[in-house]
């Protein structure tokens, strides 16, 4: 799967030329005008990284980047602004971000930088943790207190995107574009799914839980979280 990238710059020809460029590098990409936006959008799916402008009206870069940082803490944040007093790279960076970049940029370092960021907890991505269970993303394998269940590849990608998305409730149509791969699979195969993963969590005695939200989707919630 490849790497998703949220650009958030309130100027539209500089956000849509990122993403443009991003897209030639193979990275998927989604821009937003604002700080807003960028939070609708960030509710509803995952990204890997976000390259957000410090200068935007309303809300500012920084307090987006803390922002995203709440919702989702594995996010990998580049400010990106014209500035350049120390000031702004230090409260930049307090507010979470991961690197700082300064307009005008080259982008051939641009694209190095995110190559760092997203090499940079590579192996952490590897694993993934919710309560007793522990998903190895490159093995594709699910152990409850250390003992394996094993699933099909379709559900282990359902678990896999509750478990990115811990606590949130993500949609039937998320879900179907995240496992399925398409949105026009009929919605009552993720139910399908769900009762398959529950059945087997709950045969190996998990503290996970995937709760239905009706009429929008499901939420796993592990034991701290109830």
């Amino acid at each position: 799967m490849s790497t998703r990238v949220l650009v958030v710059d309130d100027e539209p020809l500089l956000a849509g030329l990122v993403a443009r460029h991003l897209q030639r590098e193979g990275y998927e990409t989604e821009t937003a005008a604002d700080g807003i936006a960028a939070l609708s959008a960030a509710s509803t799916r995952s990204f890997d990284l976000a390259i957000v402008d410090v200068n935007m009206p309303g809300m500012t870069g920084f307090e987006l980047c803390r922002r995203l940082k709440q919702h989702d803490e594995q996010i990998k944040v580049l400010m990106l602004t014209a500035r350049n007093a120390i000031d702004d790279r230090v409260h930049g960076l307090d507010s979470g971000a991961d690197d700082y970049l300064i307009k005008p940029f080259d982008f051939a370092e641009l694209f190095a930088r995110l190559r760092v960021l997203t090499r940079r907890d590579a192996s952490l991505r590897l694993r993934l943790t919710a309560g007793d269970l522990t998903l190895a993303v490159d093995r594709g394998t699910v152990a409850v207190g250390g003992e394996e269940v094993l699933l099909s590849r379709r559900e282990f990608d359902l678990l896999k995107t509750l478990v990115q998305r811990l606590g949130s409730t993500v949609a039937r149509s998320e879900l179907l574009a995240e496992v399925w791969g398409s949105e026009h699979f009929q919605s009552n195969v993720v139910d399908q799914y769900v009762g398959y993963v529950r059945r087997k969590l709950e045969a190996a005695g998990s503290d996970a839980q995937i709760v239905t939200e009706r009429g929008v989707g499901f939420r796993l919630l592990a034991e701290d979280d109830r």
